[in-house]
């Protein structure tokens, strides 16, 4: 009995070692206008950043000065690099179209993955990302700003913990801006995100996303019946080659999910209004939120992320995912069924929007 005793406490110890150590994290290409947030993350001690792949060398060496990196961190073949440093969890910050590649050469060696939203736009590479992660036994991690946002996380309770708005009814996601251009994305950012093939569309998939991932989650994981999606190019000039403004119907069996996503907007948005059969909820931003019911008249409200435990750093959470700190829903956010299905849904609506017609999945 004392041996065993002794052997469970060594056990735990280790797990508790373990479980404070910085995670050996690893970066996949700088191209993405948000690697700058891992780059720079030199105040936290839960990760340690031990190498990023990125084939330009001088893009490299321009994120190096700028962030005070060793340049030795910096490779140009991600296989190379995965072997030499043998990192824990990579994040991807290319274009959605090397997502697949990542994942390829990641999960065979065991390395967990969190790439940038959405996961993909073709769902032929999605299929395969899920597939070599659960082959694997790696994380798979999607990351959309909206994750981090507790006022989606107390919709979301309201919705599915309580009967404040009845059966959920119609969801109206709208998410966008000015445009990459108009925002002074960078250059090499601004290349890959009007690309048809490196992004697979414009505002259709840059924003789209949001919107396919959200309703997936506020159905637990429902698998939609039809999507239906009308794609514009109001800038030409700006934007050739992608579409700028789209608009995605997605039905379900008993509710119905409009997505509005834009290049266009004369200001950035990301707010959702969740309308049920006995009241609604609007969150305006991050934080704030509208809701009535047939009982309680219209108020507003705001909401904290200490009040919820929302995570406002992915980086902490994929660490705390990892680390079995967080169990992963089907349903959740983050996780790859999850964003299979979003995957789904964006897939539809690029060919509804080039055929005419809606696709019935």
């Amino acid at each position: 009995m004392k041996k065993t005793l002794i052997f469970g406490l060594l056990l735990l110890a280790s797990y508790l070692a373990d479980a404070q150590k910085p995670l050996r994290l690893a970066v996949a290409g700088v191209s993405h206008g948000h690697v700058p947030w891992i780059l720079n993350r030199k105040d936290k001690k839960d990760i340690e950043l031990v190498g990023v792949a990125e084939p330009d060398k001088e893009l490299s060496a321009r994120y190096a000065a700028r962030y005070k990196l060793d340049p030795k961190l910096f490779h140009t073949d991600l296989g190379r690099m995965l072997d030499e440093v043998k990192p824990e969890a990579v994040v991807a910050f290319g274009s959605i179209y090397q997502h697949l590649a990542v994942v390829e050469a990641c999960a065979p060696r065991g390395i967990h993955v969190m790439v940038e939203k959405p996961l993909s736009y073709r769902l032929d590479h999605a299929k395969r990302m899920v597939e070599l992660a659960e082959k694997n036994h790696i994380y798979l991690l999607t990351n959309y700003e909206t994750s981090w946002y507790p006022s989606i996380e107390k919709a979301f309770q309201l919705v599915a913990d309580s009967n404040f708005v009845g059966k959920l009814r119609k969801v109206v996601v709208h998410t966008g801006h000015e445009g990459p251009k108009e925002i002074g994305v960078g250059k090499e950012f601004f290349d890959w995100l009007t690309d048809p093939v490196q992004n697979g569309g414009g505002a259709l998939i840059d924003f789209g996303c949001y919107g396919a991932n959200l309703m997936t989650y506020f159905t637990k994981g429902e698998k939609p019946l039809s999507v239906t999606a009308i794609t514009r190019q109001f800038k030409p000039e700006i934007y050739p080659k992608v579409d700028d403004e789209a608009t995605i119907i997605v039905e379900y069996p008993s509710s119905q999910c409009i997505i509005q996503a834009s290049w266009n907007w004369p200001f950035g948005r990301k707010d959702m209004e969740v309308y049920g059969d006995k009241g609604y909820i609007i969150t305006d931003n991050n934080t704030d939120y509208r809701l009535r019911n047939r009982t309680h008249p219209e108020r507003r409200t705001k909401v904290s992320k200490e009040a919820l435990g929302v995570y406002d750093d992915p980086f902490a959470y994929f660490h705390d995912v990892i680390r079995g700190k967080i169990e992963l829903r089907p349903y959740d956010l983050y996780s790859p069924i999850n964003n299979l299905t979003a995957v789904q849904i964006l897939d539809a609506a690029r060919q509804s929007a080039k055929t005419g017609k809606t696709v019935t999945l």
